[in-house]
């Protein structure tokens, strides 16, 4: 008896039971939702759980159109990806430095980067507004670009840095004998050897700054620069005198559907980077 509930309790029948239970509370919630989308309010409200009588595929159109979806979805596709390029190329470029090359001061500038992951994001709300505005940045593009960069550099070099140490010397060495500059080693060597890592802070940057709020409120005012965030949340208060609960619906579909779609792309990265932990373990 002992070693059945051990076997239930410790074993993999838990864990599998923790993976059913957490594929059923993120699954759910989206096909609730995409259901819902396609639904007029009233149906909505009568009938929550049931699906539509008919399909109502404008409440997309409404959502893109009228809501002016389509041009937060633009506003949030030039802001996340030439975030996500340029975290991603600064970051691998300091970490790779970092953890590859002795250099006075090296552990100070490391711990600096770092120290940035304990600075709470609120707490530098009004000198980042006082600072873009003195800048002539604010409510603009590059301003809401720089925020998003300088936040992301320090976890994403945080994760980078032990990962390029990782990588074998060995190689490095190889190519420097045989006439190969440090950018070249870099860039045909190192970066190739280092996609998985690369990938993982790439989606876990993507993700983030695909979601943001907070810095999009306060740097963002201008109707025509704001992020999906911003136009989701002002379309739930539209939607409180409007009563077109189905296009806000489709809204959130229209905000997942980039995140499943890079999850699909890179996840052959994932997949290699918990393998390789795994195996290193």
């Amino acid at each position: 008896m002992n070693k059945f509930f051990k076997k239930i309790f410790f074993g993999e029948s838990l864990i599998q039971i923790m993976f059913i239970a957490y594929f059923i509370l993120v699954v759910f919630p989206f096909l609730w939702t995409l259901i819902g989308s396609f639904k007029t309010t009233s149906e909505l409200f009568i009938n929550p759980w049931g699906l539509p009588k008919t399909w109502l595929w404008h409440n997309y159109v409404d959502a893109w159109r009228e809501a002016h979806i389509g041009a937060y979805f633009f506003n949030s596709i030039i802001i996340t990806f030439l975030s996500v390029f340029f975290i991603v190329l600064i970051s691998a470029l300091a970490s790779y430095v970092l953890a590859r090359f002795e250099f006075p001061g090296r552990t100070f500038i490391y711990y600096l980067f770092i120290s940035g992951l304990i600075f709470p994001i609120f707490l530098g709300l009004i000198p980042l507004f006082i600072l873009l505005k003195n800048l002539h940045i604010l409510d603009t593009r590059i301003g809401l670009l720089s925020a998003y960069i300088a936040y992301s550099l320090p976890f994403t070099i945080f994760f980078l840095t032990p990962f390029f140490k990782n990588l074998p010397y060995e190689l490095h060495e190889a190519a420097l004998m045989d006439g190969a500059t440090e950018f070249q080693v870099f860039g045909r060597i190192m970066l190739p050897m280092a996609k998985p890592g690369l990938a993982m802070v790439g989606i876990f940057n993507f993700l983030g700054i695909w979601n943001e709020y907070v810095l999009a409120l306060v740097i963002i005012s201008k109707e025509e620069l704001k992020t999906l965030p911003l136009g989701i949340a002002n379309m739930y208060m539209v939607q409180h005198y409007q009563s077109n609960w189905g296009a806000l619906f489709a809204g959130l579909i229209i905000v997942m559907l980039p995140i499943l779609i890079v999850y699909m792309i890179f996840r052959k990265y994932l997949t290699e980077m918990v393998t390789a932990g795994a195996l290193k373990g």
